[in-house]
């Protein structure tokens, strides 16, 4: 029954896929045409010259022609090359996936072990001005600009706590390369942005724990396990735990495609050297074959993601194999 599920959802995938790719090439087309980066300050070309580029690049070709060779390319992992300076785009992600993926598995981590103990706490004292307190810390989560915070944590942890003489942390890159980066240093220059990225999280996933713990607690079966004798501390971490965290579960899921892509403004702030942050400056460059390969490496992840996310909820819930 889960290998005839996994089948189904995977060739629903198929034409999303297709989609997202035919979405970015059109999206990148109207917005690019057949532009070139460095062009428009270059005076002393003739036309002859542009139109042997464009024929280079490809960009004289008909759309369904140019569409058809990027896809094929990506089914062969190459995503394109950099109109800059004609690297592969695949070359790019691949140099600067580690740093992203250190990034975003130390924010996800965090925002889950911080953020599964507060849904609790708030489910089980619901109501309470320690519930009150915690729902006043996940909305300002809501509220609160990311570039905002991340400025903030660098003007108190890193330029405050330098001035006052107090350890403070770095406030940009993934090392120090006059160290060379070794495990102390890495850490602390990955403690900043990892709580700013994990700082959302923990303001999503710990409402949504609450919500879905006190939904679990109202059941039957709850009920009846407190009829029985069953200690408050297994009913809660056991039944209604196990049970609560299932919807998390897609939530968490739904991140994967941020441990490959970043989070743009956390690179951007903190000069992180990822993923995000070189989609950011292609932008910057007019470099519309970079942006348009990582925006469809991206895609596929978020695709992915929810693959990942269905089935581990399946494993969780047999029903789901049903639906």
């Amino acid at each position: 029954m889960l290998a005839r599920y996994a089948l189904r959802r995977i060739l629903i995938a198929v034409p999303v896929v297709i989609g997202v790719t035919l979405v970015t090439f059109l999206a990148m087309t109207l917005t690019a045409g057949s532009y070139i980066p460095g062009l428009d300050v270059a005076g002393n070309l003739r036309p002859g010259d542009l139109d042997r580029m464009r024929h280079s690049l490809g960009l004289d070709r008909p759309l369904w022609v140019q569409y058809g060779t990027w896809v094929l390319g990506i089914a062969h992992g190459d995503f394109g090359r950099s109109m800059i300076d004609n690297t592969p785009v695949t070359r790019h992600i691949l140099d600067r996936l580690p740093n992203t993926l250190e990034l975003t598995l130390s924010a996800i981590l965090l925002g889950l072990l911080i953020s599964i103990p507060i849904g609790m706490v708030g489910a089980v004292r619901r109501g309470t001005r320690l519930d009150s307190l915690l729902n006043i810390v996940s909305v300002a989560g809501f509220a609160i600009p990311q570039f905002w915070l991340g400025l903030m944590l660098i003007l108190v942890f890193s330029v405050d706590f330098r001035r006052w003489g107090l350890p403070w942390l770095p406030s940009s890159g993934a090392y120090d390369v006059r160290i060379g980066g070794d495990l102390g240093d890495r850490l602390a220059h990955l403690v900043l942005p990892a709580v700013m990225l994990a700082f959302v999280y923990i303001s999503i996933w710990s409402r949504f724990t609450r919500s879905s713990v006190i939904t679990v607690l109202a059941q039957d079966y709850i009920r009846t396990a407190r009829a029985k004798g069953m200690t408050e501390t297994r009913v809660l971490y056991v039944h209604a735990l196990r049970n609560g965290l299932m919807p998390l579960v897609t939530l968490v899921g739904l991140e994967f495609p941020r441990l490959v892509s970043g989070s743009l403004v956390v690179e951007v702030v903190f000069s992180w050297p990822g993923i995000g942050r070189f989609m950011y400056e292609s932008a910057q460059a007019y470099d519309f074959t970079s942006v348009m390969g990582v925006t469809a490496f991206v895609g596929i992840m978020v695709v992915m993601g929810n693959l990942l996310a269905d089935f581990a909820y399946a494993v969780l819930d047999p029903r789901v194999q049903h639906a």
